[in-house]
């Protein structure tokens, strides 16, 4: 695979889930940063981006439930540069029914160079850190290169 490099935005595009036990972890992570939060664009599935709105007077791009598709929505979003980081607070100690959803979700954060935090933890490291609110180079596929070099075999 050929990389190219891009830019990101000074204000970034976050993306936010939790599975059902961490949404009120969710919602306290997002109360105590709201402030940052508030200067960048949100979005979330469904329940959890409802739960941010009521709680937290935060505007919040709702996609649809997680286990209905919401994952993938916030994958095509990453594939197409829409999503700067991801917040996917996940249960480690629940089954998942949808667990091929939530591997692909990381997987693809992952082919996209997004920053991904699952925990409090890793979360507050990323609302503190000086990228946050000013532009920076990343590294991501380059798909131009690729689709060229398919159509040339």
């Amino acid at each position: 695979m050929k990389y190219k490099t891009v830019q990101t935005q000074a204000r970034k595009s976050i993306a936010l889930v939790a599975h059902d036990n961490l949404k009120s972890s969710l919602i306290d992570w997002c109360k105590k940063h709201h402030t940052a939060l508030s200067q960048h664009s949100i979005c979330a599935t469904g329940t959890s981006g409802q739960l941010i709105e009521q709680n937290c007077d935060l505007e919040v791009n709702k996609l649809i439930s997680g286990p209905l598709g919401g994952d993938q929505q916030i994958g095509a979003k990453i594939t197409e540069g829409e999503i700067d980081f991801l917040v996917f607070f996940w249960d480690p100690f629940e089954p998942m029914p949808h667990d091929p959803d939530v591997k692909a979700l990381l997987r693809i954060a992952a082919v996209w160079n997004i920053p991904v935090a699952c925990n409090f933890a890793t979360a507050d490291m990323l609302m503190a850190s000086t990228l946050l609110d000013q532009s920076f180079s990343k590294r991501i596929p380059d798909y131009e290169a690729y689709l060229q070099a398919r159509q040339a075999n």
